[in-house]
């Protein structure tokens, strides 16, 4: 299991932007549909380890995977 999931929709450019710039990175993830989780109203969110990111926010998400 992923240590990294990130809660996506098909339509959100900025969750494929996202899934993209972490392939690049080498980074392994898990994505769930956010569609079917009635908890996320904004997306993409990125849970690292004990961290909740909303958004695209690559400063917060590369100090997240540096805490792991």
């Amino acid at each position: 299991m992923s240590k990294v999931k990130i809660y996506t929709t098909p339509t959100c450019a900025y969750c494929h932007a996202l899934m993209d710039w972490l392939d690049e990175m080498g980074v392994e993830y898990e994505e769930f549909d956010a569609t079917n989780e009635p908890d996320i109203s904004a997306v993409p969110v990125t849970i690292i380890g004990n961290e909740k990111i909303v958004g695209f926010d690559r400063p917060a998400i590369k100090k997240a995977l540096k805490n792991l």
